[in-house]
């Protein structure tokens, strides 16, 4: 039996220093080689710039692409199925090295053949099982490193909780309706000018290294002759026909108009979008009135259209007569205040000075940037986040009330994830490389409320606010999971391990139903009140675009041109589209339709009963945002410009 135990022991440690090396080996390749920056990629992105007009040669790169990056994945996860095989054998060897020697001090003097005699020697077992403690620090080594990546960054807390501005069910914000590497990147490899991708998601290959410079002016061009929202009961704006005035923003800018409207008489909208992709970031509205055509050339149903100074993917949130979005660059990260009838730039808060912020701007892919997040607001305070992990919050008039910095963010893409605000709790998804937690803030002074720690990886997802079984609930996707919580303290209610890969879709909810998707995973559909899993398809799933959900449909939007509508109860794709155009913005549901834009800013407008296609047009400029929808008005962020669709009379 001794014999067995020593053989077995020897071939275990030949194959754990082996084991131990390979692994070594692979993890090295992981650090140093990235899906998007290998030689191949490069390539393969050349050839697409070069024929940029042939759509079959497009999608065959895509599915290089794919494939590249699943084999990443799939390296990955070989590493960790080898770290715990490792382990096994670490232990195994040490089992039988135990059993081998137990009763060694018992044995009569015999003669030993060389391999017992190398083993019987005590300079031997010291050199064995060294070998054997080198090898699992080894292997220990690699799996924290790949558990926690190569980078470390400290975050800033504070060292009080603040509990005093807890919402209560109740609170204009409960009463609102109901809000990824990076995903995966199915049109990554689109031509520098030719790449695209959503408001809040991360995109993959490099972006157009040259984007046009924005003006520091913000011209306005508006049309006359519109007429209130139809259900509005406040007094028409008053128009001036044929006057033109110059408004001034600052002392540096101006902005030109054909039309002087009368700034005190404008009617306060009641439709807020407080986030992004509505209140709650439901992908909802219960705006009414929205047009179903427009021309931004010859300005038909188009109210006003505006320059932004600083460029940003994030989407245009809405409160009062007040747009707000941010945009970011080498030199400065701020938040601007558009009004909401002029399109005039009001004000801008700049997020600097703040303690513990980075000297140099994080590496991010241009196709994320350092602008990616929309901000959220709850009509009192807007809060914004940037890639350097700044967080700033202003009141309505400007005024910047705190900042902070929550710890530079360890992502290969660019922080991502949008806020969102629960009465005067600011919620944060910050799931990165060496830091996964989900964070409350004060909305009035910016201390900590709760900090939940999680299990997640890297995520590129936004958290929203959904009615479960009664009551407001906290929903968070991740990697793996999609998790409910409450929102007052973070205490977890059920969580779910379904999702993998890059997560940069959101979560959706409706009729007391949690739905999540994310390309190389799954679509889900969860029992908001259990967490029992109801049903799983994987028809079609969205790289960076997030679902939207009614009572009876899933509505779904691929970066590869295929939408479709689940049946919500079901799972069954009850309709599906071929519109062979990515999509990276996300469908919103709104009076009756579903509004999406795809990323060359085509719009495809449906019926949200059925489905059914009822117009689709151009607009002519790149669309990656999502629209926030008003009374009787949209707001469109483009890759160019801001701009605001409401019908003429």
């Amino acid at each position: 039996m001794r014999k067995l135990y020593r053989n077995t022991a020897f071939v275990t440690a030949v194959f754990v220093l082996a084991l131990a090396s390979m692994l070594g080996v692979s993890y090295y390749q992981m650090q140093h080689v990235s899906p998007l920056e290998s030689e191949v990629m490069e390539t393969l992105k050349a050839l697409n710039e070069s024929n940029d007009e042939n759509q079959k040669l497009q999608q065959q790169i895509r599915q290089l692409d794919l494939l590249s990056r699943k084999a990443y994945f799939v390296q990955e996860g070989q590493l960790k199925t080898g770290i715990y095989l490792l382990v096994g054998m670490v232990t195994v060897l040490v089992a039988c090295l135990a059993l081998y020697y137990k009763d060694t001090k018992n044995l009569p003097e015999k003669e030993l053949d060389p391999i017992d005699e190398w083993m019987a020697k005590s300079h031997a077992r010291k050199y064995l099982s060294w070998a054997a403690g080198a090898a699992a620090l080894v292997g220990i080594a690699v799996f924290i490193f790949q558990s926690v990546g190569s980078k470390t960054f400290t975050a800033q807390s504070d060292d009080v909780e603040d509990k005093s501005e807890m919402p209560q069910e109740g609170t204009e914000a409960v009463q609102d309706s109901l809000q990824e590497i990076a995903l995966a990147q199915a049109d990554s490899l689109k031509a520098a000018s030719k790449r695209e991708e959503n408001d809040a998601c991360i995109g993959y290959p490099e972006r157009e290294q040259a984007r046009p410079k924005v003006k520091a002016a913000s011209k306005r061009e508006q049309s006359g002759n519109f007429s209130s929202y139809a259900e509005q009961k406040q007094a028409r704006p008053k128009v001036k026909a044929d006057s033109t005035i110059i408004v001034k923003i600052d002392s540096a800018k101006v902005v030109e108009t054909d039309t002087a409207v009368v700034a005190e008489e404008l009617p306060e909208l009641k439709i807020a979008s407080k986030a992004f992709r509505g209140n709650n970031s439901s992908g909802t509205s219960s705006a009414r009135g929205i047009a179903t055509s427009w021309n931004l050339k010859s300005k038909k149903n188009i109210l006003w259209q505006s320059t932004v100074p600083k460029h940003g993917y994030n989407s245009p949130v809405i409160t009062g007569h007040n747009v707000f979005i941010t945009g970011a660059d080498e030199q400065a990260r701020e938040l601007y205040c558009f009004d909401v009838w002029t399109g005039e730039l009001k004000w801008t808060v700049k997020a600097d000075g703040i303690s513990g912020s980075p000297s140099s701007m994080p590496k991010v892919n241009d196709d994320t940037g350092l602008a990616a997040s929309t901000v959220a607001t709850n009509g009192s305070e807007v809060a914004a986040i940037f890639a350097t992990g700044d967080v700033i919050c202003a009141n309505m008039d400007g005024k910047r009330l705190w900042a902070k910095n929550i710890g530079l963010p360890d992502n290969h893409y660019g922080y991502a994830s949008s806020l969102l605000m629960f009465g005067n709790i600011l919620i944060i998804q910050y799931q990165n490389n060496s830091d996964a937690r989900i964070l409350a803030l004060n909305t009035k002074n910016g201390n900590q409320v709760w900090s939940k720690a999680t299990k997640d990886k890297i995520a590129w997802s936004s958290p929203i606010i959904a009615k479960l079984g009664g009551k407001s609930t906290l929903v968070v996707m991740g990697n793996p999971a999609i998790a409910a919580y409450n929102p007052g303290d973070g205490a977890e209610l059920w969580r779910v391990d379904c999702m993998s890969g890059e997560v940069g879709s959101s979560p959706a909810s409706a009729d007391g139903l949690v739905f999540g998707a994310s390309e190389y995973a799954t679509c889900i559909a969860i029992d908001g009140t259990t967490g029992e899993t109801l049903w799983e398809a994987s028809d079609y799933l969205p790289e960076c675009s997030s679902l939207a959900a009614t009572k009876d449909l899933v509505f779904c939007a691929t970066s590869y041109g295929m939408v479709c509508a689940y049946d919500a109860k079901t799972g069954e794709v009850k309709k599906e589209h071929d519109l062979t155009t990515p999509f990276y913005s996300s469908p919103v549901v709104v009076d009756g339709k579903v509004y999406l834009f795809s990323n060359s800013g085509k719009v495809y407008i449906f019926k949200s009963s059925t489905f059914d296609l009822i117009t689709s047009f151009e607009t002519g400029e790149k669309t990656f945002a999502t629209p926030a929808f008003t009374d009787g008005m949209m707001i469109v962020r483009t890759d160019e410009s801001l701009y605001c669709v409401k019908r003429e009379k």
